[in-house]
């Protein structure tokens, strides 16, 4: 006998409280699904059903077998769906949320490389660095630059490491001198991220360990690509993410300042509400972001 049809013949007649509905909804005879219910209680050597002439309910092991039961065609259903699901085109809109810099900087191009593959997906991209609420304002996905991100019940992937690299113009530093230490940071002009975790201190380790240094702002902006700008136009000192920064360090229009100090590197995460059964397109761009995005950050 079937194991599978038996368990569904179990489950159904558990639901409707009745051999003959369950019956009549599958097809089948009061006394096939009666024989399916003994095969099972043999098989496990168990009884799973009290039944009398009038009433009929489930043993403590007929209770216990009945929710793993419910799981496991529950997982196998979703199983058969999703891999029906992966022989056919992606298509539909995908809502994404990401940081502005972060979008510009990294992502545009990838997104041009995940679209041109899936010509019949839509992306909608929302471009902010403040953080949104991902449920309520009804994305697929949400990709954040944080060192840590709030317990919720969202699940959260990380997909690579942001250094934060502390950045000015040769021509400032020549005017004003390279500080070699972060106390020397209060005779300089300061730029801030005002979107981070203590805009206008730095937690900066070293070789004596880890120092709070409270910095002398003159200029703050809540965007990295505008903190860019203003560094490479030698209004001060400042940190930038690692794939804003590189491209100016490369091209020698900014310089690393204060070498032998560093910040807690940040982690860019995709987050996106709970779901056993994450639709197939996000969860291909997840797996597409996670392999192509380390090697840019």
């Amino acid at each position: 006998m079937d194991l599978l049809n038996a368990m569904q013949s179990f489950r159904r007649v558990v639901e409707l409280s009745s051999f003959n509905k369950a019956a009549a909804e599958l097809g089948l005879s009061p006394a096939g699904i009666g024989k399916q219910v003994r095969w099972l209680e043999q098989r496990l050597n168990a009884v799973l059903l009290s039944r009398t002439t009038r009433t009929m309910r489930l043993t403590d092991t007929g209770h216990a077998y009945y929710q793993e039961c419910c799981r496991l065609l529950d997982e196998l259903d979703s199983l058969e769906r999703a891999t029906a699901a992966d022989s056919v085109e992606l298509s539909g809109r995908l809502r994404l949320n990401a940081p502005l810099s972060f979008s510009v900087a990294v992502l545009g191009p990838l997104l041009a490389r995940f679209m041109a593959a899936y010509p019949q997906l839509k992306v909608e991209l929302t471009l902010t660095d403040r953080l949104l609420d991902v449920v309520s304002e009804g994305f697929d996905l949400s990709l954040r630059v944080r060192t840590a991100l709030p317990d919720s019940s969202l699940v959260a992937r990380p997909l690579g490491k942001v250094e934060q690299l502390i950045c000015a113009a040769p021509a400032y530093l020549a005017a004003r001198g390279t500080p070699a230490t972060p106390a020397e940071l209060a005779q300089h002009d300061c730029l801030a991220y005002r979107l981070a975790e203590m805009p206008g201190r730095w937690a900066l380790r070293g070789p004596e360990g880890e120092t709070l240094v409270a910095l002398p702002v003159r200029f703050s902006a809540d965007n990295s690509l505008m903190l860019a700008q203003m560094l490479a136009a030698g209004a001060g000192i400042g940190t930038l993410p690692s794939f804003v920064a590189r491209p100016l360090l490369d091209e020698g229009r900014l310089r690393t300042v204060l070498p032998g100090y560093s910040l807690a590197a940040r982690t860019a995460y995709a987050v996106y509400p709970s779901n056993r059964h994450l639709p197939r397109k996000v969860r291909v761009l997840l797996d597409f972001l996670a392999e192509e995005l380390p090697a840019l950050l």
